[in-house]
């Protein structure tokens, strides 16, 4: 599916795992370093797959609960050998419970990356250059412009499947089958 560059499973972790690439110093955590393929699937955390308990733990990220099936359809995808990216909107140490929270409910995966200083969702996904991304449509905060895939180099966007979902509503309207969520 990438055409610029062909990333490797060994490429892949070699790009997440480095503190340091091209200028870009994006937050990583290591989440479980169990699977590396040839197909990665990005997902964006808050919004998509996670929410707040109520409105009133809107600003309480530790009190954040999966949406719907979320955890089950992440997981039924690595087992079918998708090597599972997260992105957060949350920076330093907020970033580093959202990825406790992750490993507390059993998400699958293998990181959680997040933006430091001046970067933007558009360099990280850039650098990682997943081929699916999944994320939510932004809509409480302004809708397309906040989204990650909007401000992607047009030559690198083409090779990315983009699926935006309803924000807050969750994926599991998505297939679970990866071939058919290839083919949406």
């Amino acid at each position: 599916m990438k055409s610029m560059v062909q990333l490797q499973s060994r490429q892949l972790h070699n790009i997440y795992a480095n503190k340091k690439l091209k200028g870009i110093i994006m937050r990583k955590n290591l989440l479980n370093e169990n699977h590396y393929t040839d197909l990665s699937i990005m997902l964006f955390v808050e919004g998509t797959i996670i929410k707040p308990k109520s409105w009133f733990s809107l600003y309480n990220h530790n009190a954040y609960i999966p949406i719907g099936n979320a955890v089950k359809i992440i997981k039924e995808w690595e087992q079918q050998g998708a090597n599972i990216i997260y992105c957060t909107s949350r920076k330093k140490r907020q970033a580093d419970d959202i990825a406790t929270l992750l490993k507390r409910y059993g998400f699958a995966g293998s990181f959680l990356v997040s933006r430091e200083q001046k970067e933007s969702y558009k360099d990280i996904v850039e650098m990682l250059q997943p081929d699916i991304l999944i994320e939510d449509d932004c809509k409480s905060i302004g809708g397309v412009w906040q989204m990650c895939i909007t401000k992607v180099n047009k030559e690198i966007k083409e090779n990315i499947l983009s699926i935006v979902v309803s924000e807050f509503k969750g994926i599991d309207n998505l297939p679970t089958d990866i071939e058919r969520l290839k083919a949406i």
